[in-house]
């Protein structure tokens, strides 16, 4: 059996196994992604949050493989996708699964939209290549998926460019793209970052929307772990490229052990606080990834941390079922809440 024909004994929809990217720069080695191992199932929703550069949109460009080749490599690891690994299959059968089972939005649209093409023409293609509908099929298609994410006039939008829609209408054209070949699971990377509360809002709510009619199975990623308090079914916790903790949403809200994990949902603001009070803020910077500390990343910036802290790096270790936690003193951050 060749290696790209390996199969998952797993019955998960996704399995990602000791995902690990780096990228070769003037500057040095850059960790990008350390090992990350979960699995996701059918019609589930993971979060994956965390600050900018700890790795969380590196590790969904890899399960794509949209890692530029060079300065980034993809080190090692393993992606099960109905049993097959992504890693090792051939790039015209990974060209299939993009798009058409595995499907990703981006943050700004500007930059995923062809801004010289209209809207219209660039989700007919979608469907011409992945579905193999003719021009007529694919534009009446295309039109049921516009309206369907809520653009009046779908008709008409077709034949507009980018930048005639607004942000949200360009984010909502981007989803309708996205949806085109019915996927089976759906990556959103910080899609609503760059827009207003209101229409964030909007935009989650469509997705939620979407995912109970059409049954997908979605990977939010954020750094805001406030937009998927009401959508996610399990969190992942990621940290200089690293999952640090895990576990079901509800889990992470009420019971989070490590003390990253309690920094971020402390800096959330809480409906009957006190005007006055101040939110809570993790001391210093996010570590380098070039030059990545030894043992724990997060040291030095926890006030938990021992000696220990400094020359081991912690690995995830099942505190309850289904809720994983790397971090030596675990048992005194979740004593302090």
């Amino acid at each position: 059996m060749s290696v790209s024909q390996v199969q998952s004994p797993s019955n998960h929809l996704l399995e990602v196994r000791d995902l690990t990217t780096r990228f070769y720069t003037e500057d040095g080695v850059v960790h990008a992604v350390n090992g990350v191992s979960y699995t996701l199932d059918e019609g589930e929703t993971l979060g994956v949050v965390g600050e900018s550069g700890c790795g969380k949109s590196v590790h969904a460009l890899s399960i794509m493989r949209l890692i530029p080749q060079p300065p980034g490599k993809i080190e090692k690891g393993e992606v099960f996708f109905r049993g097959r690994d992504l890693l090792s299959i051939s790039e015209d059968a990974m060209r299939r699964v993009r798009g058409a089972e595995i499907a990703m939005i981006f943050q700004d649209p500007m930059t995923s939209l062809n801004p010289v093409l209209t809207v219209g023409f660039q989700i007919v293609e979608a469907l011409k290549l992945h579905q193999g509908m003719d021009d007529k099929a694919a534009r009446t298609r295309a039109e049921e998926l516009l309206t369907m994410v809520g653009i009046p006039e779908a008709a008409q939008r077709l034949d507009d460019y980018p930048h005639q829609f607004s942000g949200g209408m360009r984010q909502r054209a981007m989803i309708a793209m996205g949806l085109s070949c019915n996927p089976s699971i759906l990556i959103a990377d910080e899609p609503t970052t760059a827009l207003d509360v209101t229409i964030q809002a909007q935009i989650v709510d469509l997705v939620k929307r979407l995912q109970q009619k059409l049954g997908m199975t979605v990977i939010w990623i954020t750094h805001d772990l406030g937009v998927i308090a009401g959508m996610a079914t399990r969190v992942n916790v990621m940290y200089a490229g690293s999952i640090i903790e895990t576990a079901h949403v509800k889990e992470i809200y009420g019971n989070p052990h490590h003390p990253y994990t309690v920094g971020l949902l402390g800096s959330l603001p809480h409906i009957g606080a006190r005007r006055r009070e101040k939110l809570y803020s993790i001391k210093g910077e996010p570590p380098d990834l070039v030059g990545l500390p030894k043992g724990c990343p997060f040291a030095p910036r926890c006030t938990y941390k021992v000696e220990r802290c400094e020359f081991e790096t912690p690995i995830l270790e099942a505190i309850s079922p289904g809720h994983y936690v790397a971090c030596w003193e675990q048992d005194k951050v979740r004593k302090a809440q």
